[in-house]
């Protein structure tokens, strides 16, 4: 079994409404502050591999979660790349350039953004990302041979919920791998979409990737790609105070 543990960087140093993409912006005081509150949360939880992004507000978010642990960089995971439009706000976009903005909202994932990527890239570098994780994990088969393979999932019986509460030393036992990926709000969207096959063109109306949020995703040995199951989904509990809603 592999529980893939998905977040998305702190608060970087750049207006909320700028459309950052490859920008490489670091993070300020208050993104510091939401990966801390997630590194507490996670504190004696087990970690296998800690993987990044390599852009810096992804890469020090892993840097605060790994308390030193070794962190491996995967290009891959960069943010989605929005060519022209990186650096203006959504405002701005509209006033230059209004019908490829009307386009990309009716359907991301096939619009390029000028110069830039459109979803259905950014979903082909997040399944080959997982099918190469998966590999190494699982002992599958990587990239194209997965998809060929198409080998049924060993997956138990469906137990209506959760598993009960594992302890460190059983779930060691039972091979249970634990890989947490720092990357970016719209690749996380889209990693999402891929793992639960969902349709690319639907990840900004179904999915919510908060900054310093908490998702899990499960794979059973002979789970391709999409084969995922969700068990956490943008969980912000920790960084809400008591009588808050744990959600944003």
């Amino acid at each position: 079994m592999l529980n893939l543990l998905l977040t998305r960087h702190g608060h970087a140093a750049e207006p909320s409404v700028m459309l950052g993409g490859q920008l490489d912006v670091p993070l300020d005081d208050a993104g510091r502050q939401e990966a801390e509150a997630l590194a507490r949360r996670l504190d004696g939880v087990r970690i296998d591999r800690i993987i990044s992004s390599p852009m810096a507000r992804a890469f020090q978010t892993a840097q605060v979660i790994a308390r030193g642990r070794p962190i491996e960089i995967d290009e891959r995971l960069r943010e989605q790349h929005y060519g022209s439009w990186e650096g203006l706000t959504h405002k701005e976009i509209e006033a230059r350039d209004p019908e490829s903005r009307a386009r990309w909202e009716a359907d991301p994932s096939a619009t390029h953004a000028p110069g830039g990527e459109c979803g259905n890239d950014v979903a082909a570098r997040a399944r080959d990302f997982l099918a190469d994780l998966l590999a190494a994990e699982l002992g599958g088969q990587s990239g194209e041979a997965a998809e060929a393979a198409a080998e049924p999932p060993h997956r138990p019986p469906d137990p209506g919920g959760s598993r009960e509460p594992v302890s460190e030393q059983r779930a060691e036992k039972e091979g249970e791998r634990r890989v947490l990926v720092a990357a970016h709000g719209t690749l996380g969207r889209i990693l999402i979409s891929v793992a639960l096959g969902s349709p690319i063109r639907d990840y900004r109306r179904r999915f919510i990737v908060d900054r310093a949020a908490l998702t899990v995703l499960r794979y059973e040995r002979g789970d391709g790609p999409e084969g995922a199951q969700l068990v956490l989904a943008n969980d912000v509990a920790h960084l809400r105070s008591p009588g808050e809603a744990p959600w944003g």
